[in-house]
């Protein structure tokens, strides 16, 4: 590792200025829902790149788009039920008088993105919507200090070959800019080589982040084996059933364009940790975030920060996997199973 560059000192996303993360889950039902949320709104955009996304206000972030900053991203699990966690959110946030003034009224943005996992074990009887509470919970919850692995969107998340996760990375370059990576694997494609040791993103872990197994010494490898995750669905895999989601975020002063091509470049990351990723069958999906003020962050620095973005983001996606734990009823091993 380059001396130069280090992590965050919670290696989590929020080591970038401001952010707080807030997990709430039922085990029960194997589900949960993941909140971003910061001292004051932020500067955020996206961009989508799986064929079957599933979404919530993400219209507004587009660069061309009037709003420019939110109150808070929502991660969550239950496919399209999942998206239920914004408004509990929504009502969190309107409780603590926060949100987008027209007028006298104030209007919590809060834009956010959800995966499947309603085939994972869990419990899905459920007579009410769960995740509006969920939403609310986890917003409460928000902290500097949050748990990676089984927890939040997270919990019934899974890979191609091992339970998914909630993961989180930070890194902080030689200037003292902070960039930070947060997200929720739930993916079509596998995180691990053939054989299930080595990660695809060894090459970007620092420290023994995730195990410290280091690359897969063999050359050649091409793709995955075939997937239990879908042998242990019994399913074959279909849209909508697949998708990673993920946020990075730096204390720079982006633009609202420059956060959407951050959330652009991202996808490296994504792409060099999953694989395949960005397939017609996942939702994968980046929110770029930027929490700074001040001047304007010259080219050379840009190219960094986006740089260190898709880095976070590789690192992130192996960490979730990772810190999976195991719980009664999984379909799937964890990786240190």
């Amino acid at each position: 590792m380059d001396a130069a560059y280090k992590t965050g000192p919670r290696n989590l996303i929020t080591d970038v200025t401001g952010l707080r993360v807030g997990n709430a889950q039922d085990d029960r039902i194997k589900t949960g829902t993941t909140v971003l949320v910061a001292d004051a709104p932020f500067t955020a955009s996206v961009h989508v790149m799986g064929g079957a996304p599933g979404t919530k206000e993400t219209d507004l972030l587009a660069p061309d788009k009037t709003v420019q900053q939110v109150d808070a991203l929502v991660l969550s699990g239950g496919s399209a039920f999942g998206l239920d966690a914004c408004s509990g959110v929504m009502d969190g946030l309107r409780a603590m008088g926060r949100g987008f003034a027209i007028g006298p009224m104030r209007i919590p943005i809060v834009p956010g993105a959800i995966v499947f996992d309603l085939i994972n074990g869990g419990a899905k009887d459920w007579g009410e919507n769960p995740y509006r509470a969920l939403g609310l919970a986890a917003l409460q919850n928000a902290n500097m200090d949050f748990a990676l692995g089984t927890t939040g969107a997270g919990t019934g998340a899974l890979a191609a070959m091992q339970k998914g996760g909630l993961g989180s990375a930070s890194l902080v370059l030689p200037d003292g800019t902070t960039i930070g990576a947060l997200v929720v694997v739930n993916a079509l494609g596998s995180v691990t080589t053939p054989g299930g040791r080595h990660f695809w993103a060894a090459p970007f872990e620092m420290g023994e982040e995730f195990g410290g197994a280091g690359p897969d010494p063999r050359g050649g490898l091409v793709s995955p084996e075939p997937s239990l995750k879908e042998q242990a669905m019994q399913v074959h895999a279909t849209g909508g059933s697949n998708t990673t989601i993920a946020v990075v975020a730096t204390d720079a002063a982006l633009t609202k364009v420059q956060c959407h091509r951050m959330a652009v470049t991202a996808h490296d990351g994504m792409a060099r940790a999953i694989v395949p990723s960005h397939t017609p069958l996942d939702g994968d999906l980046v929110f770029g975030v930027a929490t700074g003020t001040g001047d304007t962050v010259n080219p050379q620095a840009l190219r960094e920060i986006y740089a260190a973005a898709a880095v976070c983001l590789s690192r992130a996606i192996a960490r979730a996997v990772y810190e999976a734990t195991s719980a009664k009823g999984d379909i799937l091993p964890t990786y240190r199973t």
